[in-house]
Formats: C-alpha cells, structure tokens, sequence
C-alpha cells in the first residue's frame, strides 16, 4: 500500500508530534507514504471566500502533484481533506471549471485529470488496511483505556463531499478505539465543532464549545480524547486551560491524536511521538495503560 502523503501546514509545524506519530504508524504497518514534493496550503477553508478560483487552483495543483507521481492523496487532517475533495469535485463535476483551471496551471506545466482519490487515514486504515489486520499488529493491548471518541465536523459534513459513514451516525472511531483494546466513549459532544476556525472573531463563544466538549468527556468517565484531526486536537489541548475559566473541570483532559493512539498500542513510547513535550495538557496520566 502506497499514498501521495499531504501533512497539511498543521503537520508542518504546530502539530509536528502527530507528523511524527503518523510516520511512525504506516512504518509499524507497512504502509508506505510518500511526501508530495512541492504541496502548498489547502485553504485551511478561509481562502475560498476571497478568492474560489484561487483555491480551487491551488488545491488542484496539490492533487496534481499526487496523478504525477500515480498515486492517491492521503491525509491526517480533517479540514485538508475536506478542501481537497470539494476541489476534486468541483473539478470532476464541471469541465469548464475544469479547463479554467488546467489554463492556469499549465502556465507552470502541470494539469489536472481527476485520476486520484483523496482520503483520511482513518477511512484507510478501516476500508483499505482493514480492522483485523491492525488487530493483528497490536503489542500492546490498551486495556481499560476508557477513549472519547471525537470527530469534528470535517471530516463528516458534508456528507454527500465526505461520504465514508452517516455524519449523524458515525461509528469509525469507535470500531478503531476497540481495535485497540480500549474502550470507546460515545460521548455527547463527539460531533459538535471544537471552534479552531473561529477562535479569533468569536473568542468567547469558542470557549464555551471547547470547555463544553473537554469537560464533558471528563464527566462521562473519559482517560483521554482523540480525534482524527490535528485542528481539533490543537484546539483542545491549546485553550483547555483557559476554557477552563468559562466550563470549569477538574485537572487536565489528555487530548491525543489518533495517531498516537494506534501508536502506542503498537509499541511507540509516548517520548517518540511527542506527547511528553508538545502537548499542554499533560498526557501522564495514561502511562498507568502502557
């Protein structure tokens, strides 16, 4: 198995430890991700509403680089992925779209033809990999691990654009939690939005969502959160201390990235995947699982 790997600008740099933890997982499971030479930014869906040409463009050249080099796109990011298929559909959908775009392109000799696909590495490892071949690869069984399964809103809605499971009905994290050997926490707020895309113009709103969702999870009996998006995980673990003055909880709710997850019962250390220094919500308390 082999992927045009997109990190996205998050991998690059605020959440290089789930960059680490992704790398390490396909290594343990033998799935083979290339780094797309030359991927610019997605959008991070604030561009498109100034300019749509532009970043229709810019995330067509991103799948570009992928048909170049025959293979489909993978990513670990839940807003990454959503860009990338809305463009691709956009694309695939309307040929004079299309060909705006291919005239603009060309001018830096690439083209878009619409022959890869662009997918999560949650929707891989459950429809490609499989569960029961990630079973097999656990070392080490989490057990008693009590996990809050948390989606997000990308990589769900919308679903006719997303398209792997019911947006209202997900069940892909949890079946990958109890993979693992932990247990999963269908907890209230697994689908509300964590607020990163408007944490600035909307602050204190924001913080209500993201208090509300740590400390519910902590409430319903939660070791830890995690998520399949770096955004949502940023945001968690960034502003947990201060949404901790608008929905108080008591001490830290670890948030991790899926990733890492896997990675640990695979037999990562947690040191290897950067959850001893780059998370501010201690992740300590799990060590006791391990």
């Amino acid at each position: 198995m082999k992927y045009g790997f997109f990190p996205g600008c998050v991998l690059e740099g605020a959440s290089k430890e789930d960059y680490l933890a992704t790398v390490a997982v396909a290594k343990k499971l033998g799935i083979e991700i290339q780094e797309l030479d030359g991927w610019t930014c997605c959008g991070a869906s604030h561009v498109q509403d100034i300019d749509p040409l532009l970043t229709l463009s810019t995330n067509a050249r991103n799948i570009a680089l992928a048909e170049k080099e025959g293979l489909d796109i993978l990513t670990v990011c839940n807003t990454c992925t959503l860009m990338l298929r809305e463009a691709k559909k956009e694309l695939d959908d309307h040929e004079v779209t299309r060909q705006k775009v291919n005239n603009i392109l060309g001018e830096a000799g690439m083209n878009y033809k619409g022959t890869s696909e662009v997918t999560h590495f949650l929707w891989v490892l459950i429809r490609e990999y499989g569960l029961d071949n990630l079973k097999a690869k656990v070392v080490r069984p989490l057990t008693g691990l009590r996990v809050a399964e948390y989606y997000g809103c990308h990589i769900l809605r919308p679903e006719e654009e997303m398209g792997f499971e019911d947006m209202q009905i997900p069940t892909s994290l949890a079946d990958l939690i109890t993979a693992l050997g932990a247990t999963p926490i269908d907890f209230s707020r697994k689908l509300d939005c964590c607020g990163f895309h408007a944490v600035y113009p909307a602050h204190d709103s924001v913080m209500q969502m993201t208090g509300s969702i740590n400390a519910d999870a902590q409430k319903e009996g939660a070791d830890c959160v995690v998520t399949p998006c770096p955004l949502c995980q940023m945001q968690l673990d960034m502003f947990q201390k201060e949404a901790k003055a608008t929905v108080p909880m008591n001490g830290d709710m670890p948030i991790i990235h899926m990733s890492q997850l896997i990675g640990l019962a695979l037999g990562c250390t947690p040191a290897e995947m950067g959850m001893t220094d780059r998370h501010l919500a201690s992740t300590a308390s799990l060590n006791r699982f391990l």
